[in-house]
């Protein structure tokens, strides 16, 4: 993964893996009290779905990352305290356990750290141009939350 996208943001989408503690210690700073990290990770199931062994992510990626920024720049408009935010997404064939997806986010204090985190990690999965392909025991198919390509928020 490449590094920070700019002096506070640290913004990519990648097939590597990713590695939280390389996140979390990016966002600790002396002046941070608070530093929350979310971490989203493949689970052997979804909605009527047991045996989930799979998921493939695609991605626009083209669009990725500029939507990232717009949603870093929104939560430091409402919690204007926050310090530093990462967002990863990874892309590819991931198994159970792997994780797919890093938001952390420090801040002074940490009502505004958590709030923010929550924040970023609900926008991104409502407006980021990422799919899921579940495998499992009874076969193959987009993810149940996927929406289609037209409802993807700008």
């Amino acid at each position: 993964m490449l590094g920070p996208t700019n002096g506070e943001d640290w913004l990519g989408l990648t097939s590597d893996l990713l590695v939280a503690e390389t996140a979390l210690a990016w966002a600790t700073r002396p002046d941070c009290g608070a530093v929350v990290l979310f971490s989203g990770t493949v689970r052997d199931h979804a909605e009527g779905r047991p045996g989930v062994v799979e998921l493939v992510y695609e991605a626009y990626d083209e669009q990725v990352v500029a939507r990232l920024a717009r949603i870093a720049a929104e939560a430091r408009t409402r919690w204007p305290d926050l310090r530093r935010i990462v967002a990863w997404h990874r892309t590819g064939a991931l198994a159970v356990g792997d994780i797919s997806v890093l938001v952390v986010v420090s801040s002074p204090h940490r009502g505004d750290a958590f709030e923010a985190g929550r924040h970023i990690i609900d926008t991104l999965k409502r407006t980021v141009p990422i799919w899921k392909r579940e495998t499992w025991a009874g076969g193959q198919d987009w993810g149940t939350d996927a929406a289609p390509i037209g409802e993807v928020a700008r």
